[in-house]
């Protein structure tokens, strides 16, 4: 998770060709796939379990690629088992969402997957300086839009708060980027510092998602 890489969320994918659409994007190289895991509580929407993680892990595993799992859900501690047991290869909880990150997230290393801590818009960065200091922090994500929906504008101080996250971390720790990604804001997020930018609705709603995320790839990263 440490590389530079454009992660495709299925969250805006077509689920009556979710296959199809998983074996094109990763046919035009994606090789980290995004899964956002809502409960209902700590958002409002209701989308995918470890059900569907199961589903996806051959088509991902046997391209080459990992699936990264984005917990928005109460007391996340509870489920990160199943989502591990499923196929998961990094699984992220949000700060907001357990008063126990630590725990959490020396749990997900137990089960050996990568673990991740994500902030809401409005979350001080600092609320990650402890567990990075702790070493049981492997991914930091930070939400450019507020969860819970698909296709909404990247905020624009997200691209401040990032460069910050990437101070705090150092270049240890990968930093992911979710909200409101596509070809115009790529440059943006990762000039910042991002590494890891995820992508929905630009991708999977184009009518050729592996174009569409070569696309978002190379604007990302066309200075470098």
């Amino acid at each position: 998770m440490g590389g530079r890489e454009v992660a495709p969320s299925i969250l805006a994918a077509d689920l009556t060709r979710l296959g199809s659409q998983l074996r094109e994007v990763l046919a035009a190289g994606a090789r980290v796939i995004h899964v956002d895991v809502m409960d209902g509580h700590f958002v409002p929407p209701i989308t995918f379990g470890a059900n569907v993680v199961d589903a996806i892990a051959g088509i991902v595993h046997g391209a080459g690629a990992v699936i990264d799992v984005h917990l928005m859900i109460e007391r996340p501690e509870r489920q990160v088992a199943d989502f591990a047991r499923a196929g998961a290869d990094s699984i992220t909880v949000h700060v907001e969402a357990t008063a126990h990150l630590h725990y959490a997230l020396q749990a997900i290393r137990e089960l050996g997957c990568g673990a991740g801590a994500a902030i809401c818009p409005a979350t001080p960065t600092a609320m990650l300086s402890d567990v990075a200091a702790d070493g049981v922090l492997d991914l930091a994500l930070c939400m450019s839009v507020n969860p819970g929906w698909g296709n909404q504008r990247l905020i624009p101080h997200s691209l401040a708060k990032l460069a910050a996250l990437r101070e705090l971390l150092g270049g240890a720790v990968a930093l992911e980027v979710d909200g409101g990604v596509n070809g115009a804001t790529a440059a943006g997020v990762a000039r910042a510092g991002a590494n890891l930018l995820v992508a929905g609705s630009a991708i999977f709603g184009e009518r050729d998602p592996g174009g569409a995320y070569q696309r978002i790839a190379q604007a990302a990263w066309a200075d470098a």
